[in-house]
């Protein structure tokens, strides 16, 4: 007899696998320096990178699940040409080109590195030859993706959760200092501040990536009936976001108390390494090396399962093994390019894209209220597109001070950094009256009688 729903138990296994696809190392690292640099305003801060770190990629499972479980039907209702173009650039950014590479670089640079000579980290090679083995072991585990549930949400998962917690509840048992006052773009505006750094971790466009990955896996279950997958896919989630919240928050609070024994630090990474110093000694570092491994290689495996279902359907003659073979040995040169400059390089890539991928979760949401009407999706993401793309140019450093300051001037938000967000509404109305006004023009014209 066929399977119409997931047993509590399944639910939470593949909630679990989730909750260890999104969290990686950069998962790890953000709220840590957020926290230090908030300081007294880590709440407020925390609240604005929940909104874009845990709302949204619940969102975009959601949207995921609910339009059939791929990005690619998901953009196909802005144009199908759109869709392939999205899609790949989406895949091609949270996987080879950013994404993955960055898993092997940071498992390396926070988990490795401190236990090794200065000497040793100048020459490359201990990098080289652990990236090798990282991806090797990303590959083995990416073979078979209908047991990604099990290797991952059984065994990783327990793993992953025991290690963040030993660290977490000792620096909040145990707490290193108090915050102190709020530094930077913190000091002036600490919620969106919070909300743009909650593009770093990458997770709004992981979960329209992973929501395939999540799918498939509720499909092997024996689920079949389209609502069913999308409900089950929503409670997943719900155990997945859930998770990450609380180790946002927990890992936020550590670096609002550390300034003031371990000192200002270049990058979340250094504040966790000085926390589990501090809290735990030489274990610490052994703890946090542990977790941060775990962390980077669950999403490392994710991110290559899902980029190699995507190409694997887009490039049907090619085998699903190649393509994530050529997936873990480019991710693996690209990673040793060094962490400085992926980040570098991934920013304003994620601040081009990104309000996209935001805009088109959230008028999927509203699809049968506007009528499915293909014009607002364009016109919304045409309004997001439009600024971000400036806003990318700006993040390059590139000369446009003088369209900067006009949107400066006339778009509302823009200087808090969502300034692509009015502009996205209005010409997603403006899409919606156009093709109504069209629709109700060409229904009188076939109906006189009735105009």
């Amino acid at each position: 007899m066929e399977r119409k729903r997931l047993s509590t138990k399944e639910t939470l296994t593949i909630g679990l696998m989730m909750f260890a696809l999104f969290l990686g190392a950069g998962n790890m690292i953000f709220p840590p320096s957020l926290g230090q640099s908030a300081g007294t305003s880590v709440w407020i801060a925390i609240i604005g990178f929940l909104i874009t770190g845990v709302g949204l990629p619940l969102l975009g499972v959601i949207a995921i699940g609910l339009t059939g479980g791929t990005l690619k039907e998901l953009a196909g209702r802005v144009n199908p040409k759109f869709a392939i173009i999205f899609s790949t650039i989406m895949y091609l950014a949270i996987g080879p080109l950013f994404g993955i590479p960055r898993t092997g670089t940071v498992a390396f640079e926070i988990g490795v590195t401190p236990f090794l000579p200065d000497v040793m980290n100048e020459n490359g090679l201990p990098l080289l030859i652990y990236t090798i083995v990282f991806f090797g072991i990303t590959f083995w585990f990416s073979l078979n993706p209908t047991k990604l549930v099990d290797r991952i949400g059984k065994v990783l998962t327990p793993i992953l959760i025991l290690v963040i917690g030993l660290i977490v509840v000792k620096g909040i048992v145990d707490p290193m200092g108090t915050p102190s006052i709020p530094k930077g773009d913190y000091a002036s505006n600490p919620f969106f501040t919070g909300f743009i750094n909650g593009y770093l971790t990458m997770d709004a466009i992981a979960a329209l990536v992973f929501g395939i990955v999540v799918i498939n896996a509720v499909k092997s279950r024996g689920v079949t009936d389209r609502k069913e997958i999308a409900k089950s896919t929503t409670k997943a989630g719900l155990i997945a976001v859930s998770g990450l919240a609380l180790v946002y928050l927990s890992l936020a609070y550590i670096g609002a108390t550390s300034r003031n024994v371990i000192g200002v630090t270049d990058n979340g990474g250094a504040i966790l390494t000085g926390a589990a110093e501090v809290l735990y000694g030489q274990l610490g570092l052994v703890l946090l090396s542990l977790a941060i491994t775990f962390a980077c290689l669950t999403t490392s495996i994710g991110l290559v399962t899902a980029c190699g279902e995507f190409f694997n359907k887009l490039m049907p003659n090619v085998s699903y093994n190649l393509i994530i073979g050529i997936l873990c040995i480019f991710s693996a040169a690209v990673g040793n390019v060094g962490l400085t400059q992926l980040i570098n390089m991934t920013l304003p890539i994620l601040i081009g894209i990104y309000p996209l991928a935001i805009a088109l979760i959230v008028y999927s949401f509203f699809h049968r209220q506007f009528g499915g009407y293909r014009e607002v999706y364009i016109g919304g993401l045409l309004g997001a597109g439009v600024v971000s793309f400036f806003d990318a140019l700006k993040q390059m450093k590139l000369n446009i001070t003088p369209v900067t300051d006009l949107m400066s001037t006339y778009i509302p938000l823009y200087d808090q950094g969502v300034g692509w967000l009015v502009p996205s509404l209005i010409l997603a109305i403006i899409g919606y009256m156009f093709e109504r006004s069209r629709t109700h023009t060409a229904h009188s014209a076939e109906n006189p009688n009735n105009a």
